[in-house]
C-alpha cells in the first residue's frame, strides 16, 4: 500500500483513517495535536458555494462522520472543531471562543469572509480544507499559539501567510523567529499552469524576488506559465523573520498522488475535500 512517509511527515494508518502528521510538530506533542486527513473515500465538505446546490442530508451527515473518525484517531473531540467559510481572502480570524456550542463551527455567519484561524486557546481544534490549495499550520512554542489558514493562488497573491504572521505579532505578541510552519499536500509546479491572466498578476506582485524567473516559468510550445506558490509562501515568510529550518515542506503533489489525496484539478466537478486540524491540549 503506497506510503507517502519522507523526511518531513509520516503517513498514518489508525482504525482505518489515513492521515500525515508533520515530525516538527510531533516534537510538540504534549503541546499540540495535528493531522492532515488523506484518502479519496473521506470528503470533508460542509457546505458548497453559495451559487452551487446544497449539500444532501447524505452528504453533510458522511463530511460529520469523516470529521469525527479523523478526530477521534488523533485525540481531538469532534466538536471542537472550528473552520472558516474559505473564500479566497487574506483575512484572519481570532479565535477565542466556539461559537456553536456542542456542535462544531461549521458553515457560521461569524466565518464568512475567513480563509484563516489563529488562537491561543485550547481545546479548539482549528480546520481548513483543500483539493489543491495550500493549506499552511503555523505553531508557536514560545507564546503556545497556533494559526490554520488556506492559501489558493488568490490567497497568495495576496501573502495571506504574511498576513498571518502579522496577526500572531499583533494579538499575542508572537516573534516571527520562534514560529514554526508547516506546508500541507498541495498542486506544485510541475501542475500549476496557468494563463496570463494569473501569471500578470503573480509576476507584479512578487517581481522584486530574485528567484522570479525559476517561480515563474514559461510551458514550452505552451500560451501557459508553470507558477510554484510552495516557493512564493517560503520566500515571503522568510522575509518577515521565520527561520528557514522552520518553514517545513511536505513535499507533496496533490495531482501528482491524486489517487490518494483529493485534487480538483484531476476531480474537476465533482472533487472532494480533505482537512487539515491543530489543536492546543
Amino acid at each position: 500500500m503506497k506510503d507517502l512517509s519522507n523526511e518531513n511527515v509520516i503517513h498514518v494508518k489508525k482504525n482505518g483513517v489515513e492521515y500525515l502528521q508533520f515530525r516538527k510538530l510531533l516534537e510538540y506533542s504534549d503541546i499540540i495535536k495535528h493531522a492532515y486527513a488523506i484518502g479519496l473515500e473521506p470528503n470533508f465538505r460542509t457546505a458548497r458555494a453559495k451559487n452551487a446546490t446544497p449539500l444532501t442530508k447524505e452528504e453533510y451527515e458522511k463530511a460529520v462522520n469523516d470529521y469525527k473518525k479523523l478526530a477521534t484517531s488523533v485525540g481531538i473531540d469532534y466538536i471542537n472543531i472550528a473552520k472558516p467559510n474559505q473564500s479566497h481572502t487574506k483575512n484572519i480570524k481570532v479565535v477565542e471562543k466556539k461559537v456553536n456550542g456542542n456542535e462544531p463551527d461549521f458553515n457560521l455567519k461569524e466565518y464568512e469572509q475567513i480563509d484563516g484561524l489563529v488562537t491561543d486557546k485550547k481545546n479548539i481544534a482549528l480546520a481548513t480544507t483543500n483539493a489543491d490549495c495550500i493549506l499552511l499550520l503555523f505553531f508557536d512554542p514560545t507564546k503556545r499559539v497556533i494559526a490554520n489558514v488556506h492559501s489558493g493562488w488568490r490567497g497568495t497573491l495576496q501573502r495571506i501567510s504574511v498576513e498571518t504572521i502579522n496577526k500572531m505579532k499583533s494579538q499575542y505578541g508572537c516573534n516571527p523567529a520562534d514560529i514554526i510552519c508547516c506546508i500541507c499536500p498541495s498542486i506544485r509546479k510541475c501542475h500549476f499552469k496557468v494563463h496570463k491572466d494569473v501569471q500578470e498578476p503573480f509576476y507584479n506582485e512578487f517581481k522584486e524576488l530574485k528567484e522570479i524567473n525559476e517561480i515563474i516559468v514559461p510551458v514550452e510550445n505552451e500560451n501557459r506559465w508553470s507558477i510554484d506558490t510552495v516557493r512564493i509562501n517560503q520566500i515571503i515568510l522568510e522575509q518577515v523573520g521565520l527561520k528557514k529550518e522552520n518553514i517545513i515542506d511536505c513535499g507533496i503533489c496533490s495531482v501528482c498522488n491524486s489517487d490518494l489525496i483529493h485534487s480538483y484539478r484531476v476531480e474537476k466537478e465533482v472533487y472532494g475535500l480533505e482537512t487539515a486540524l491543530i489543536e492546543l491540549k
